[in-house]
């Protein structure tokens, strides 16, 4: 027997999923997360799993791992102390950045300007130049360049950044000066710009290539601290972990590149999502992954994530792929309040977290939350994480009451108020990755998971106007599933930079061989084959004299001629309008996966449509203005085919799925719980 063991990290729970690779069995888990070191519910939730499933660690072939290691490093400001060194006359580039500043019009007065990630007193420069056709016109001065290393020392930086001009047309000063580092400074890691990021536009390699830097020690010692306690349980699964663009990357690469895992932990809900689509039949989808801290979500096209160039997180953007997921602190742990001076109900963004955590968990919280405001309207009973988790329904209903008073209305009230904010906060997320970006959300599916996803799904159907919504087996669990699933993902890139009237096919053809060589044996020295591989490109086009550029997938045989019409339809499409200006191929990106997962969804039982079977007992909630009755259902038990009415409370390991009156929920063949309105 072979089995993947998938573990996600948030911010109030981590997720465990085991999946049998030859029958797609799966054994699931929920342990709340340890801040202070997130490695221990990692290890500690993994081996209670395995032992529970009767899996012995000599099983597991392949872990698999969505991690916020690196994101929190950041929001955090724990990241290394890190040495720049640059071409002469470019000591500054941190420091004159771009002009942008985000905000409205008058912004710039009140917006602090970050601090770089690599201090000016540790930037040093180094006397030599590569010129812009990729020749060199100025050697390297190694003395000049040894004095002035010492100025690093002396400034005891944790990891060097070295991001010399034109680099992404010639390396080789690059790759002599990171040598001469690595005698000057051992054991010190160097990140070099031609190998993080070999593109145009100086400050974004810089500033990419920096904040590999920052995080490589932090990301190197969790990685090296898992695999450690791996082998000392006496695994040998090998440890791959999730990138922000969705894909995978082995422990050897996540050391020396984790930039690319600033959104790891977004892009396992994202992950699960696709697959789950493609096993439910819905090429198009929303995703709504509520969690205990914050709200992800993201757009599903034909079965493909949208991709973004960058990833954003807090105050740093850096050019590094990652999938289109838009973050909102809106959580089950989310805060109620109303401040004083507006005496307007306000709900998040900060949170109760895992400790103390909701007035409901009875670890000493007492502050009104969103869970406690579901608690109290009757969305939630009282046994979570399948009865080992009993809630305090009572300091719910005390923590929620303050609100009540402080507005002056009553508990049900102010506990549907609570929900409705909340709401609206997912909505307007969910329009930015939707009718911001040209599309109509009628559309598409709601796929709704997480750990309060479901609770909110239907509501979130309603306010969008998407159906079905999707709720899927595990949800609460669905990251892990992500993370157990997708495969492995390297990819290439090189600044190409000439107008479609200047170029032809042969030329790009050209190019896009040698990338794809490239990356093809890159993914080969990780154990896959290339026949075993999928090879895509992507083009990165903008009208002459545009700032930005539109990136396109290109599939294999793509016309010069095609791309241009396919820029033009997607720019119309972004924009509303196109230029009567030539198109500038700008960007070529080779990418190269591994072999798809052979995990198929597990078939459940048919029924007979109704589902008395799984029901638990009758209960009361309040919704519509009014209490009303409702029944309370036990998901394990449902039957594909069952038909669930609405009001009604569905009941799970991992989550709690709410359907409203006036909607039914039908389970289909996978164990899918699809919710629509009575009569579509």
């Amino acid at each position: 027997m072979s089995y993947r063991l998938g573990v996600d990290v948030g911010g109030t729970f981590t997720d465990l999923l085991i999946i049998d690779e030859k029958s797609g069995r799966t054994v699931r888990d929920k342990v709340p997360s340890t801040p202070h070191d997130p490695s221990e519910a990692v290890i500690n939730g993994a081996r209670a799993l395995c032992e529970r499933a009767g899996i012995t660690p000599n099983e597991l072939t392949l872990f698999l791992h969505g991690t916020t290691v690196a994101t929190n490093a950041v929001l955090e400001l724990k990241i290394a102390r890190v040495g720049l060194i640059v071409t002469e006359g470019y000591r500054h580039i941190l420091q004159i950045a771009r002009s942008l500043v985000p905000g409205g019009l008058a912004a710039w007065i009140v917006w602090p300007k970050p601090e770089p990630m690599a201090p000016l007193e540790a930037t040093i420069e180094v006397p030599e130049r590569i010129g812009a056709d990729g020749a060199v016109v100025r050697q390297i001065d190694e003395a000049a360049l040894r004095a002035n290393i010492r100025r690093l020392k002396e400034e005891k930086v944790e990891a060097v950044t070295v991001c010399l001009i034109n680099s992404y047309l010639n390396d080789v000063h690059e790759r002599r000066v990171a040598e001469i580092v690595a005698e000057e400074m051992p054991n010190v890691p160097v990140s070099i710009s031609a190998d993080i990021l070999p593109e145009m536009q100086e400050y974004e390699r810089a500033l990419t290539t920096v904040a590999n830097s920052a995080v490589r020690p932090t990301v190197s010692k969790y990685v090296g601290n898992l695999e450690r306690e791996l082998r000392g349980w006496g695994s040998e699964a090998k440890l791959n972990l999730l990138r922000s663009d969705g894909g995978l990357m082995s422990a050897d690469k996540s050391r020396t590149a984790p930039v690319n895992l600033l959104m790891s932990g977004p892009a396992g809900g994202v992950a699960g999502a696709v697959w789950i689509a493609k096993n439910s039949g819905h090429p198009n989808v929303l995703t709504l992954d509520m969690g205990g801290t914050s709200t992800d979500v993201a757009l599903i096209e034909d079965h493909r994530a949208r991709l973004r160039r960058e990833t954003s997180v807090g105050h740093l953007t850096v050019r590094a792929s990652s999938l289109d997921v838009r973050t909102v602190g809106a959580g089950g742990g989310s805060i109620a309040s109303v401040p004083e001076l507006t005496k307007a109900l306000r709900v998040g963004p900060q949170s109760a977290g895992a400790v103390p955590g909701p007035a409901a968990y009875g670890r000493g919280g007492n502050l009104p939350t969103v869970t406690d405001a579901n608690v109290v309207l009757g969305y939630l009973p009282e046994n979570l994480l399948g009865g080992t988790f009993k809630l305090d329904r009572e300091a719910s209903r005390r923590a929620v009451q303050t609100i009540a008073d402080a507005l002056g209305i009553s508990l049900m009230e102010a506990a549907a108020g609570i929900v409705s904010i909340v709401n609206e906060t997912m909505y307007g997320a969910l329009r930015l990755v939707s009718v911001q970006q040209g599309y109509d959300p009628r559309e598409f599916a709601l796929m709704a998971f997480g750990g309060a996803g479901p609770l909110h799904g239907n509501a979130m159907g309603v306010l969008m106007g998407s159906w079905p919504v999707i709720i899927p087996p595990s949800p609460g669990v669905l990251c892990a599933y992500g993370d157990a699933t997708t495969r492995l993902r390297v990819d290439a890139q090189r600044s190409y930079n000439k107008m479609v009237t200047h170029t032809d096919d042969a030329e790009v053809g050209a190019v896009i061989e040698e990338i794809l060589a490239h990356v093809g044996a890159e993914l080969a020295t990780e154990g896959v084959p290339v026949a075993d591989q999928e090879h895509r490109v992507e083009i990165d086009v903008r009208y002459a004299g545009q700032a930005f550029e539109v990136p396109l997938d290109c599939p294999t045989g793509t016309t010069i001629a095609e791309l241009v019409e396919r820029f033009d339809t997607e720019h119309k499409r972004l924009f509303t309008f196109n230029l009567k200006v030539p198109q500038e191929i700008v960007n070529i990106r080779a990418v190269a996966l591994g072999k798809a997962a052979n995990v198929s969804a597990e078939r459940i039982e048919g029924g007979g449509g109704d589902p008395v079977a799984a029901r638990l007992y009758d209960h009361k909630v309040w919704m519509d203005g009014r209490e009303q009755d409702a029944v309370i259902y036990d998901r394990a038990r449902l039957r594909a085919g069952d038909t669930i009415r609405g009001p009604a409370v569905i009941t799970e390991m991992d989550a709690t799925t709410l359907v409203l009156s006036g909607h039914r929920a039908l389970v289909d063949a996978v164990g899918n719980i699809l919710i629509n309105p009575e009569g579509r």
